[in-house]
């Protein structure tokens, strides 16, 4: 890890707010009206270890979780029981404490094919128009993707925003988040695997 900030971010503007520039006529962008962008912060170097580097500490690891709704040998898939805002937040990852950069071969080769399985069994969910897949990896030691539901015909909500709306919109129904958790994990069972809930 570098002790030293890089030349990029030598040439930030430490202290200072950035110019938001066309960020409020971006059709994608969901804010309007006085928007400051904060002042960026100094560089922590070197930066904080991530959650769960060990094993034993990492929440995706623990078995017992009510947020696991289907799995198999290789694989989970979690969703939180309380509501979101958007149709659907489901996240994938595998059983064993991997990042993506030390997944073994074999995990690897069925990467592919689990991101393909829960993208389509959430894009089966009534009213939803496209679903997108996201990896943020600075939370958590544990590799996972983010599968994000962005409601049919909600054309504002497309693209790199969508997390931010999922913070926005009010929180789904609680029946209606069960029935969609359970028909997630019933289309990823009918391939294999078994639906948890």
């Amino acid at each position: 890890m570098a002790e030293e900030p890089s030349d990029f971010v030598r040439r930030l503007a430490i202290g200072e707010r950035l110019p938001l520039g066309d960020l409020l006529e971006d059709p994608l962008f969901p804010f309007e009206g006085d928007v400051r962008v904060k002042t960026l912060d100094a560089p922590v170097l070197p930066e904080p270890e991530r959650h769960g580097v060990d094993a034993e500490a990492c929440h995706l690891c623990r078995d017992g979780s009510d947020h696991v709704i289907w799995e198999d040998a290789g694989w989970r898939v979690l969703s939180a029981p309380e509501p979101h805002g958007l149709p659907m937040v489901a996240v994938l990852a595998p059983r064993a404490h991997h990042d993506l950069e030390d997944l073994p071969p074999e995990l690897a080769a069925g990467f592919g094919t689990m991101i393909q399985r829960l993208a389509r069994a959430v894009g089966r969910l009534e009213g939803v128009g496209r679903v997108h897949v996201n990896r943020w990896g600075d939370g958590s030691h544990h590799v996972h993707l983010w599968f994000l539901a962005r409601p049919q015909g909600m054309w504002q909500m497309r693209g790199a925003m969508l997390a931010i709306w999922d913070d926005l919109l009010p929180k789904v129904p609680a029946e209606e988040w069960a029935a969609s958790r359970r028909t997630v994990a019933a289309a990823l069972a009918a391939d294999g695997g078994r639906a948890i809930v």
